[in-house]
């Protein structure tokens, strides 16, 4: 069996995934206002420069101290709860097409980012995608985010990753497809018979030209229900229960005053 590996950002969707989700960890009070300002300069740098090894590890160690001490349940709710409001405007109307066509010549779809887990699974979920490799935090017995990381998926440990589950899925790597936009991810595009880069850094650009590796430029985010239908039952139900809650909080405070 083939597959077709495909990171997220700037190849799936149009801007950094943890970027998007700032205004509602500000909203949520899981950052300050200068953190928040910090996340968007970061943003900046990675749209306009791409990414480094330097300037990726340390926006690893800063997310990683940011997240010490968080509730994985709560992010999670996040992460889910803003899905269709942050990251389904901005998917790449060329990287569905692409991951309808794999899909229809029955190859396994992989979603790989360096993004957490939690960001990444959903997003494959709703990309109707086979299996993601993704960032795993360290979570203490409580549930709560350490500051240190199981698996960091960026740079070799992509293609360490891919190749662990090529293992157990029994998938064919030299017949199979990896899409990327960052230098970084040479050794996951390398990983495959068919390496493509998509929206390249300056430095990837280079080396896809330097091998003939074939070059797309994806130019049009789309809102993802346009294309794949989204089952948002989930949100009336999360509405539902908020509402439920927060009525029978206020009916037991009125009884609290009436005592």
């Amino acid at each position: 069996m083939e597959a077709a590996f495909f990171d997220l950002d700037k190849t799936i969707i149009a801007r950094a995934s943890m970027a998007a989700y700032v205004p509602a960890l500000r909203r949520a009070g899981y950052l300050n206002a200068p953190m928040a300002a910090r996340a968007a300069w970061g943003q900046v740098l990675f749209r306009f420069f791409g990414a480094d090894e330097d300037r990726m590890d340390k926006a690893r160690r800063t997310a990683l101290k940011l997240a010490a001490g968080w509730e994985q349940d709560g992010l999670r709710r996040l992460a889910r709860d803003h899905l269709t409001e942050l990251i389904e405007p901005i998917v790449y109307d060329e990287a569905l097409d692409l991951l309808e066509h794999h899909r229809s010549e029955g190859r396994m779809l992989v979603l790989v980012s360096a993004a957490p887990i939690e960001i990444v699974e959903p997003m494959a979920a709703h990309l109707q995608m086979d299996q993601a490799i993704a960032t795993t935090p360290l979570i203490d017995a409580g549930g709560y985010y350490t500051g240190g990381v199981e698996f960091y998926a960026h740079g070799p440990d992509k293609a360490k990753a891919m190749t662990r589950l090529a293992t157990e899925e029994g998938l064919d790597l030299d017949g199979s497809w990896a899409y990327s936009d960052s230098v970084t991810d040479l050794p996951m595009l390398e990983s495959v018979g068919h390496p493509v880069v998509v929206n390249p850094d300056r430095e990837l650009r280079r080396e896809a030209a330097r091998r003939e590796w074939p070059i797309l430029e994806f130019e049009n985010p789309v809102a993802l229900g346009d294309r794949i239908p989204i089952d948002r039952n989930w949100i009336v139900a999360t509405a539902i229960t908020f509402a439920v809650f927060f009525g029978v909080m206020s009916i037991v405070r009125r009884v609290r005053r009436r005592a």
